[in-house]
């Protein structure tokens, strides 16, 4: 099959709940994505002893990363509402299983940075894609557990990797390391073009299924064949710009969790190998989380809460929740430092989730994967700075190893709560919306 064709579908036995099925691929594809991207993050520590890396080499090579991934958010989100999400997905997918699997090729500093860059600009696509899929196939009623349900593979793939990459790394090196994630990506792209297509075309889709899903999304497939909306125009929106905040205020500290939280744990004088577990518990924590903020907001719509009111619900808790990173500079107890950072991750998961959502919400179909890309984009800038922040200061405070990241957590804890402050005021019912431009909420 091409991989940039669509195949006419032929009609089969229909699948009950298909939508959730949908939605399965799309987890998958965001675990493998983690996979993908923590096996460096696991191998952090091997690596900058291997390579003689300091703290800012190793951000370096992470802002590398996120530089591409913060430009290819909303180039990816447009080029999801120009070509489609099944052969958007498509290729975002195959160009970055492919960088994986080369990674290996890379013998110093100047080449991980190469494959990290281009590693970023093809992960960049999961989420613009996903949230506009989630758009296509559910009711609002569902988008919050149907987008917790995706996100959620994130916090599984950081899980996995550890116990994927570490035993497989240990005997037969680097190189495997990289590749055999990178596989998953090809097994993961076989299913998605086999088995995505719209529902009002899908071979599969009971008509029952297709019936409830056009009836409430009906305005979204109505709309995709019209002129999609400039980017100026959307930059104008307060709606946008709360899109923006909520990841690009908040994602940055979950990036500090998956790409410093062993390297932190090690400045704490624990050893990787016998804190291997703590490693994953804030993932599996900030799992729970996704499913908590989805699950909560969707019952809440459906006890006859407004959309905006349920949705910022969860803004509230998350921004509060994360606070909760502070407490770990006063103790050196393993237990204690784990279970704050997963309370934490916990809180900050309940609010990614909405943040999200929150492009569905808001924005016609035309729009949503451009929003989506435009808050990822925020998210990558905020990480960024973020990146170049914790390795000067962490570096800095070598002399106090033991508390060079105090500072940073401290930090990380509170811009959370001030990203709450700006969605509640920026994520309201505006003249925009009279006019139509986004949604009432």
């Amino acid at each position: 099959m091409d991989i940039t064709g669509q195949n006419s579908p032929t009609r089969g036995r229909s699948i009950p709940y298909l939508r959730w099925w949908i939605c399965g691929l799309l987890f998958a594809s965001t675990v493998i994505n983690y996979i993908d991207r923590q096996t460096f993050s696991v191998l952090g520590p091997f690596l900058k002893q291997d390579y003689h890396w300091t703290n800012t080499d190793y951000a370096a090579l992470w802002i590398g990363f996120r530089a591409a991934y913060t430009i290819g958010q909303t180039l990816c989100g447009r080029l999801m509402d120009r070509v489609g999400t099944r052969r958007g997905l498509s290729l975002t997918v195959l160009w970055y299983s492919l960088v994986s699997i080369l990674t290996p090729l890379a013998r110093g500093f100047y080449g991980f940075g190469a494959f990290r860059f281009f590693l970023g600009a093809g992960e960049s696509g999961n989420w613009p894609g996903a949230t506009k899929a989630v758009s296509e196939w559910f009711p609002k009623r569902e988008r919050g557990l149907a987008t917790a349900l995706f996100d959620s593979g994130s916090s599984i793939g950081g899980a996995i990797a550890p116990y994927l990459v570490l035993p497989i790394y240990l005997k037969w090196g680097r190189g495997p390391a990289f590749v055999i994630p990178g596989i998953l990506g090809f097994l993961w792209l076989l299913a998605w073009r086999r088995s995505y297509r719209p529902p009002q075309e899908h071979p599969r889709i009971s008509e029952p299924e297709r019936q409830m899903i056009l009836a409430e999304t009906r305005d979204l497939h109505t709309e995709k064949d019209k002129p999609r909306t400039p980017w100026a125009s959307l930059l104008k929106l307060p709606q946008t710009w709360g899109t923006i905040v909520a990841k690009g205020l908040t994602d940055p500290v979950w990036f500090f969790v998956t790409d410093w939280f062993p390297i932190y744990l090690v400045a704490k004088g624990f050893n990787l190998q016998s804190g291997k577990f703590a490693i994953g518990i804030p993932f599996i924590a900030s799992d729970l989380g996704n499913f908590f903020g989805g699950i909560t907001s969707d019952y809440l719509i459906k006890r006859g809460w407004s959309l905006g009111a349920a949705r910022k619900a969860m803004v509230v808790f998350g921004g509060f929740g994360v606070l909760l990173l502070i407490p770990t500079v006063f103790t050196f107890k393993l237990w204690a430092i784990t279970a704050f950072f997963a309370l934490a991750t916990f809180s900050y998961a309940s609010f990614s989730t909405i943040a999200n959502v929150l492009p569905s919400d808001l924005f016609k179909s035309e729009s949503v994967a451009s929003v989506s890309g435009m808050s990822g984009t925020g998210a990558g800038i905020g990480t960024i700075i973020a990146f170049l922040l914790i390795g000067h200061f962490s570096d800095a405070r070598q002399g106090a190893a033991a508390h060079s990241f105090d500072p940073i957590v401290i930090v990380a804890g509170m811009v959370p709560f001030v990203a709450m402050i700006l969605v509640l005021l920026l994520v309201r019912n505006t003249r925009a919306t009279e006019e139509g431009l986004v949604r009432r909420i």
